[in-house]
């Protein structure tokens, strides 16, 4: 479009605004309406608390918007005054403001619910299906996003249309119709990458999909989807979709992770810390959301160097309304911290997490089984557990704890819960509405892993199925994992060729990904544990000894097996208490599995 004649600035400003031109549209708004004689009216006002929203000016949208609805209420605006407190309470909503929320939603609800049939209600219907979906009500649910539905066709908006595509395909994905969910959902992601829609309603999507992907275990729509919202944020954006040539928003490389450094000896001052979250005035708001969402795709597809540079990049770029985006970037870098042998780092990162609302688990559990603390892994894992006992449609969120759950009973040698955490998992993938290879491959994971622990010989079928689950999605630290545990199925069985061929892949993998533990691990059972540097300062007497009470052994029985006295014994095993910084033989029971002593 081509740029007005008018001097006028707000006529300007709301040109700018039809363009999508929001920093544009702001500077002229804002600087007209520092004269207290040039009035602005409820649609300018409107607009002013738009454009002061997408460029990161929250609290001055909020401030706009409260005008405009006094605005619009002296000028017996009803559907005006309704819009725009249902706006106040979804910023308020973010700001972390429950109950001025709340009081704008019945505001909003006073203004619109009496009025004939509009567009403005279709907001209502939005938010009523998500109030009765959070209850389990998926009936109320499904009526109100269809009550959305008709209001779209019948005032012919795209915008409002694809929204409630959205919003029925994430009550179907919560009822556990995940077949009908997803075609909706795709449907709703149709006008999206056909540039339909406006930034807000493109933007929303992008970040709703992206979460409804994730939570369903869609791996493949996940990848897809994060692909085309980073593109979409790319710089310099417009709002409309880009031409297939424009920067992809990447954050730089980072370090590469196949470097030598020693993970126990890192600077704990490397890890993320705390950054301002500000969005630039011009650039998306949206960006560092679906950033954050990129991260967690990378970690899978173990691009963990760039996955933790764009964690970084996001917590810069997420809005102040947004934090809980930021909380899954710092929770999704400390996941790559500790799987890299980094625990301090990954402990101030889920730390982070925590700060911002995010309960840090399994993760937080894993890396306290990787520190020795094995009752702080149990209690952990086992809370978070029983806070998803009631319907929770993040199905995924579940099966990574079932799968935390299965690997820390193991660790602690408590084989009945190993096998019930298994078993949970693989119903829940089982229940799912059609075939879902993720939690397909987390289940035969967990079964498979268990089967060995209990030297069951049908161990090696659920740890293959596992594999070509892993390596058909491309994620290949979690194939790699699966590979060591082959390769033990396979000496159990007396095929140590087959065993040493699956030691060597994962621990090309560990290497390259700079899983430094892991590939430690898999160098000590290739054949290397003499000339390896043992954990925690441990000597090799001292191992021998830890090895032994991780097989159940007494003093006694440590005394006999080694020809030494029991006096000697407990001398070993003060030190290696000191030393592991643990105070039961559990707590070093669950080090010696997790280091891979045992």
């Amino acid at each position: 479009m081509s740029a007005p004649t008018t001097t006028d600035p707000v006529a300007r400003a709301r040109d700018a605004a039809a363009r999508e031109s929001w920093a544009e549209a702001y500077e002229l708004l804002h600087d007209h309406d520092r004269h207290p004689e040039r009035g602005l009216t409820a649609d300018d006002l409107s607009v002013l608390a738009d454009s002061a929203w997408w460029s990161g000016h929250v609290d001055e949208s909020v401030a706009a918007r409260l005008r405009a609805h006094a605005a619009y209420l002296a000028a017996d605006d009803h559907r005006g005054a309704g819009l725009t407190s249902w706006w106040l309470y979804y910023e308020y909503a973010g700001l972390g403001r429950p109950a001025a929320a709340a009081g704008w939603l019945h505001r909003a609800r006073h203004h619109l619910e009496d009025l004939p049939d509009c567009p403005e209600q279709c907001f209502l219907a939005m938010t009523a299906a998500e109030e009765a979906s959070a209850h389990g009500d998926h009936e109320s649910a499904l009526a109100a996003t269809r009550r959305m539905t008709a209001l779209a066709l019948a005032c012919g908006s795209p915008d409002l249309l694809a929204l409630a595509r959205q919003s029925e395909s994430r009550v179907l994905l919560a009822a556990g119709r995940r077949a009908e969910g997803l075609a909706l959902l795709d449907e709703a992601m149709c006008a999206v990458s056909a540039g339909e829609l406006s930034g807000m309603v493109t933007g929303w999507l992008y970040c709703l999909a992206l979460t409804q992907c994730m939570e369903a275990a869609d791996f493949a729509r996940a990848v897809e989807w994060t692909n085309a919202a980073m593109e979409w944020c790319a710089p310099p954006w417009t709002g409309r979709p880009p031409d297939g040539n424009a920067d992809t928003g990447t954050a730089p490389e980072a370090e590469d992770p196949d470097t030598e450094e020693d993970p126990d000896t890192e600077d704990p001052s490397a890890a993320l810390a705390p950054l301002p979250m500000t969005v630039p005035s011009g650039e998306n708001p949206f960006r560092g959301v679906c950033r954050a969402h990129r991260v967690e795709v990378l970690d899978l597809l173990g691009a963990w160097a760039l996955a933790e540079a764009e964690a970084r990049q996001a917590c810069r770029e997420v809005p102040v309304d947004c934090l809980e985006s930021a909380a899954a970037a710092y929770y999704a870098a400390g996941d790559v911290q500790r799987r890299q042998g980094r625990l301090e780092a990954a402990a101030v990162s889920y730390g982070h997490a925590h700060e911002l609302g995010r309960i840090p688990q399994p993760g937080l559990a894993l890396l306290r089984l990787a520190q020795g603390r094995a009752d702080a892994a149990v209690a952990g894992v086992d809370l978070a557990l029983a806070c998803r006992n009631d319907p929770d449609h993040d199905v995924l969120g579940r099966a990574r704890l079932l799968a935390a759950r299965t690997e820390v009973a193991l660790a602690v040698r408590d084989l009945p819960g190993a096998a019930k955490a298994a078993a949970d998992l693989a119903a829940l993938a089982g229940a799912a509405d059609g075939d879902v290879p993720l939690l397909r491959a987390l289940a035969d994971t967990a079964l498979g892993s268990v089967a060995l622990a209990e030297r069951r010989p049908g161990a090696l079928l659920p740890l293959r199925r596992a594999l070509a689950g892993w390596l058909e999605l491309r994620v290949p630290y979690e194939a790699a994992q699966v590979r060591m545990l082959l390769a033990a199925a396979c000496r159990a069985a007396g095929d140590e060729e087959a065993a040493r061929l699956e030691l060597g892949t994962a621990r090309a993998v560990f290497e390259r990904l700079g899983a430094v533990p892991d590939a430690r691990r898999a160098a000590a059972l290739l054949g290397g544990g003499s000339r390896r540097r043992l954990p925690g300062g441990l000597t090799a007497r001292e191992a021998e000894v830890l090895r032994l009470v991780a097989s159940g052994g007494t003093n006694k029985d440590i005394a006999g097996a080694l020809v030494i006295s029991e006096h000697t014994v407990a001398r070993h095993l003060n030190n290696i208490f000191a030393k592991l910084g643990v105070g039961s033989r559990t707590s070093a029971t669950a080090y010696a599995y997790a280091h891979g002593l045992v």
